[in-house]
């Protein structure tokens, strides 16, 4: 009998991961992979109006910032891990690669997306409050959110790449995906003033497991489903 249950928890489990794999994959906007990732990257490159919503690389561990944080002070905040200032690099390193034209790079003010933007070397870096994150304090969701889209309907048919680094929950306000820790979201206004998601581009960890997303090698190893969804 108790191998009997033994073998029933885990068949459950397995089943459990599979639907939850099958669901994921089926939500957002299409992940970048092979003649996929060659056609988005065309677009970035060569497309007008184009914008990416780059969520911050890899942080230290934890959810949200510890209380009493301030922007004006990186040592009261939730920052990048090692990984991500070198994942921020070698993203900066993948967009100089595909020979993209950046246009502007805006970022939060927050140390994590501070950082990642400059660790990409992709220009000068304005701080966009928009960006801010409004985890903690929702009251500003809708406003923030209605800023951020304008500018990027101000970038509609114009010349090279809008960099936006921001956090989960604004991009997923925004676009209504949520990407992994250093994954873009492309995005471009319509000239009826919607906004157009073109795909997803990720950007692993380096040395991170390149076979599947994140958040599939997490729920393999039997950790929360929403473990990832940090802001």
């Amino acid at each position: 009998m108790r191998v009997m249950r033994r073998a029933g928890a885990f068949i459950h489990r397995a089943i459990v991961i599979v639907m939850f794999l099958l669901t994921f994959s089926a939500c957002g906007a299409p992940h970048a992979g092979a003649d996929g990732d060659a056609a988005l990257w065309a677009q970035v490159r060569h497309g007008r109006g184009v914008v990416v919503l780059l969520r911050h690389a890899q942080t230290v561990p934890g959810t949200g910032d510890p209380p009493g944080f301030r922007l004006d002070d990186c040592a009261t905040q939730r920052n990048l891990s090692d990984a991500g200032l070198a994942q921020a690099r070698q993203t900066g390193d993948r967009f100089r690669a595909q020979r993209v034209g950046i246009a502007a790079v805006r970022s939060s003010g927050y140390c994590r997306c501070r950082d990642t933007a400059v660790a990409l070397g992709l220009g000068a870096v304005v701080l966009d409050p928009a960006l801010n994150s409004f985890f903690a304090d929702r009251s500003t969701a809708a406003a923030q959110t209605a800023e951020v889209t304008r500018t990027i309907q101000a970038h509609r048919g114009r010349a090279g790449v809008l960099l936006m680094v921001t956090h989960l929950v604004n991009i997923a306000a925004v676009s209504g995906v949520s990407p992994g820790q250093g994954d873009a979201v492309v995005v471009r206004a319509t000239a009826a003033g919607a906004l157009d998601v073109l795909g997803q581009l990720s950007f692993p960890v380096p040395g991170a497991d390149r076979g599947a997303p994140a958040v599939w090698q997490q729920a393999a190893r039997g950790s929360s489903a929403t473990a990832w969804l940090k802001p």
